[in-house]
């Protein structure tokens, strides 16, 4: 028996079919609008947790002010309440940034820190929307700590040692020019000046009286040295030449030939065979004593080496300069350690300290005071404007600075008061200009002061027996400052 499909049927199917795509579009769609809204809330958590981050990271070393700063914000600006954030005063265009900026402040504040990348976030106006805290002009100041995180160096000044005041006790003529050299024998028996009289002379250092004089130099006479360990004094002078002189014999035994212009200054190595000089050409040189062969030529100066200084550790060399720096040298390599660059002249001095491992440089109005073997700067010695010519220091812990008026200044080691300043005298007949130190050495027992000067003569100082700190009170007011280089 066959069915036959009717007309109303087929409609009633197809109808059935288009409800059933219908509803299958229907479905899909909501499928892919839910899944939509899925990835949008998956971004915008992402989205979420990165700006939070990157605002913590931001603000995370400034959560909390200073305790001086907090106090002070406390103190103007009133208490600070919780506000909402107007994207308008953000200058966010951005409402769902601003949105995720309060959520991590205000978690912030719950969890009890404090609100600084909020603060910091609001502008320059309060919290509450009120003017900014100087508006109307500047904080009045407060009694309160520095806010500076720089702390000042402040100088911690030392009393000074008393120290009796120096008395002239000889005045010894006989050279025919400037006394630019000085140097006492290890014994001290007697002590040895060179002149621009072109002479070396010999004087008994307890009496004065002359012993010998040396010739053999065609120019002034600029350094002196006399060796702890041989019977040789060494001499070098404006003539290029450095000579070794045996006592023995009072002849020369040994010319060092090398220097290219006039020789200004010579030092002996206390425990080597070793001798140096410095002079116009710019260079230290170092020489073997015994084969007269030229070690090392320290250059690095721009300018004449006006003084060099030796000691046993290094800096085994240190060499002052018309270039205004001091060098400290390494004498194995024959290089540059440091070079020290705080004076504004020329540096003309520098005195060694017997005991200690430091060092002191003088230049136009500026002595300065060092520590081996870096170069440390320690403190200045102010007070004395003129020309340093020549310093010495000795074991009591005096400095003697002489200066190129005539002027004379007597110093504290330790703290750098200068605790004595006098004037020298020229001789009668000289002229008033001629009042001028040249050089200057302690003898061995550091109770005598030598000093060559420009009026011809050696001048002996020695310190007053009967002065106590009851004659002669310690004039001391200790000063606040800060260090100056």
């Amino acid at each position: 028996m066959s069915t036959a499909v009717t007309p109303t049927a087929d409609v009633e199917v197809s109808h059935l079919k288009g409800l059933i795509q219908q509803n299958a579009k229907r479905s899909r769609a909501l499928f892919a609008g839910s899944a939509k809204q899925d990835e949008a809330h998956v971004t915008e958590a992402a989205e979420r947790l990165s700006i939070a981050s990157r605002i913590r990271a931001e603000y995370d070393d400034v959560r909390e002010l200073p305790p001086v700063l907090a106090a002070k914000m406390a103190s103007v600006g009133g208490p600070r309440k919780k506000a909402k954030i107007a994207p308008a005063d953000e200058g966010m265009g951005d409402a769902k940034t601003t949105k995720l900026i309060e959520g991590v402040v205000s978690s912030r504040e719950t969890k009890g820190g404090s609100s600084t990348a909020l603060t910091l976030l609001r502008g320059r106006g309060g919290a509450d929307g009120s003017a900014p805290p100087n508006a109307n002009g500047p904080t009045t100041q407060k009694n309160l700590p520095s806010s500076s995180l720089v702390r000042k160096q402040t100088v911690v000044q030392v009393k000074p040692e008393w120290h009796a005041p120096w008395k002239l006790m000889r005045v010894i003529s006989g050279h025919l020019g400037w006394v630019r050299s000085l140097a006492v024998e290890p014994e001290n028996k007697w002590f040895a000046s060179g002149a621009g009289d072109r002479t070396i002379k010999i004087w008994d250092l307890a009496t004065g009286n002359l012993k010998l004089t040396l010739t053999g130099h065609i120019s002034t006479v600029r350094g002196l040295a006399v060796s702890p360990r041989h019977p040789y004094l060494f001499s070098c002078g404006e003539d290029k030449m450095v000579k070794c002189w045996d006592l023995e014999t009072n002849k020369v035994i040994r010319h060092y030939h090398g220097h290219l212009s006039g020789v200004y200054t010579l030092a002996l190595h206390p425990t080597l065979d070793v001798l140096v000089t410095g002079g116009r050409d710019g260079v230290a040189r170092v020489w073997d004593m015994r084969t007269r062969s030229n070690i090392h030529v320290l250059a690095g100066h721009k300018g004449t080496v006006s003084e060099l200084k030796c000691q046993e550790a290094d800096p085994q060399v240190i060499t002052a300069s018309l270039d205004s720096t001091v060098r400290l040298w390494d004498l194995a390599a024959g290089k540059t350690m440091g070079v020290l660059t705080h004076h504004k002249k020329g540096v003309r001095a520098l005195a060694v300290h017997p005991k200690e491992f430091t060092f002191a440089s003088g230049s136009t109005g500026s002595i300065k005071q060092w520590k081996c073997p870096e170069g440390a700067f320690m403190q200045n010695f102010e007070g004395q404007n003129s020309i340093i010519n020549t310093m010495s220091v000795n074991e009591d812990n005096v400095l003697f600075s002489g200066g190129d008026n005539g002027s004379m200044s007597f110093w504290d080691w330790k703290s750098g008061h200068r605790f004595q300043a006098l004037d020298t005298t020229a001789q009668p007949g000289s002229l008033e200009a001629e009042s001028g130190l040249m050089s200057s050495t302690f003898d061995k027992t550091g109770l005598r002061l030598i000093c060559g000067e420009a009026d011809k003569t050696i001048k002996v100082w020695k310190q007053d027996e009967t002065a106590t700190p009851e004659t002669h009170p310690l004039e001391w007011k200790p000063t606040l400052g800060r260090q100056k280089f």
